[in-house]
């Protein structure tokens, strides 16, 4: 297992929307030349008299600082009036960075305050190891970490954050909230159909649903609505069949997987439901994949893991031909991840946010097939733990997305 640890206790959290932010990337030459046959006028003015870096074409300029990692570019900024104009319009940086097609994955991270409740977001360039924050959500009143549901639509570099629960008081929320990686900036969207808490939510095809959940005096919900990000509208699809609250929710072959939890010992088996949009239909979970759902899970090359909280919070996977289970080769979760924790995935590598927002992030491999069974793959996982600084050690995370940016 391999470990990454911050030198200083003073590391700085950076906020996106400061002076001091902006991002780094990978580059391609050809669409910035485009970039610079077409300037604003403010561009325009930037490209004339000195070149950005004396001795090299201005593309191959621009190459090298859109490359720069995110914590030099407070300093960087007052090189010159160019680099200045370059680093110090944020929208503007972030969309010359989605027209030359850079994309970098960054680890956002829902966290509270473990002794006020205070919700902020807290964000991790997974690049440099870096740590930032972005605005606060524009939310009136003072919610309860635990219940909003957030999705995200990765390349796009969108984040969605719908319904949860007004602290200390039964009452769910309609809410729904739109950040913008390019931009910085939360919109307010369309209210939910339906104020729900506790509920399951997934991304399909672009589209965003939420199924179940909580209601007022935590009357079980059973109705489902899914939202078209395009045009921003609602709309119901087929109820569950079964008022339930979700613990968990998967996507997994273009379906929305949704189970409501366990205790251990079961003293009632759990129940699971499955949707498949394409034919508006609920079927019940088969038994083997809901009894054995014992954590939080992701999906990674085409199949389901969770990160069980029980079994020595080792990581596992589902065998969607036998309804079954079996623990993947390698470690179990790093000693130093501490539960709660929040999980995502991002191609081959599952990151699980544990108390104090340490970081472990799990290099999955696929080994050889299995001999017995012919097109089957077995798996394993390799370790490596990103210690937080010290600024983060009263947080505890509550969810987790990754966007490109």
């Amino acid at each position: 297992m391999q470990r990454v640890r911050f030198s200083s206790q003073q590391a700085p959290v950076h906020k996106l929307g400061d002076p001091q932010m902006t991002l780094s990337p990978k580059f391609r030459l050809a669409v910035t030349q485009s970039s610079l046959a077409n300037p604003s006028p403010e561009s325009e003015c930037s490209l004339r008299g000195e070149p950005l870096i004396p001795g090299l074409p201005d593309d191959v300029a621009l190459n090298c600082l859109l490359r720069l990692p995110v914590q030099s570019h407070s300093s960087c900024r007052a090189v010159c009036k160019k680099w200045h104009l370059l680093l110090g319009n944020k929208e503007k940086f972030f969309t010359i960075r989605k027209q030359m097609g850079l994309k970098d994955p960054w680890l956002f991270v829902l966290a509270y305050h473990k002794c006020t409740g205070k919700i902020q977001w807290q964000v991790l360039d997974l690049t440099h190891f870096s740590w930032h924050t972005i605005p606060a959500m524009p939310c009136k009143d003072k919610v309860c970490p635990h219940g909003f549901r957030c999705v995200s639509i990765p390349r796009e570099g969108t984040l969605y954050v719908c319904g949860g629960m007004v602290s200390d008081v039964d009452c769910p929320l309609d809410l729904v909230l739109k950040y913008e990686m390019q931009k910085n900036r939360w919109t307010v969207m369309n209210r939910m159909i339906t104020a729900r808490s506790f509920f399951a939510s997934g991304v399909i095809n672009g589209m965003i649903y939420v199924a179940g959940g909580n209601s007022t005096n935590l009357y079980e919900l059973e109705a489902a609505e899914v939202l078209d990000p395009r045009n921003g509208c609602w709309r119901s699809i087929s109820s569950m069949g079964t008022n339930m609250a979700s613990y968990d929710a998967a996507v997994l072959n273009g379906k929305l997987l949704v189970t409501e939890g366990w205790l251990w010992p079961f003293y009632v088996s759990p129940r699971g439901q499955v949707y498949d949009p394409r034919t508006d239909n609920w079927e019940n979970m088969n038994v083997g994949l809901r009894e054995g759902w014992t954590g939080s899970s992701v999906v990674v090359y085409g199949h389901l893991f969770v990160v069980s909280e029980l079994e020595r919070m080792k990581l596992k996977v589902y065998d969607t031909e036998t309804d079954t289970w079996e623990a993947i080769e390698g470690g179990p979760l790093p000693e130093q991840i501490c539960k709660p924790f929040a999980v995502n995935a991002c191609d081959c590598h599952i990151y699980v946010v544990g108390r104090n927002l340490h970081v472990a992030v799990g290099h999955i491999s696929r080994l050889n097939q299995k001999e017995s069974c012919e097109g089957k793959w077995s798996f394993g996982v390799r370790w490596q733990v990103i210690d937080a600084p010290k600024s983060l050690s009263d947080l505890t995370p509550s969810s987790s997305q990754v966007l490109f940016a």
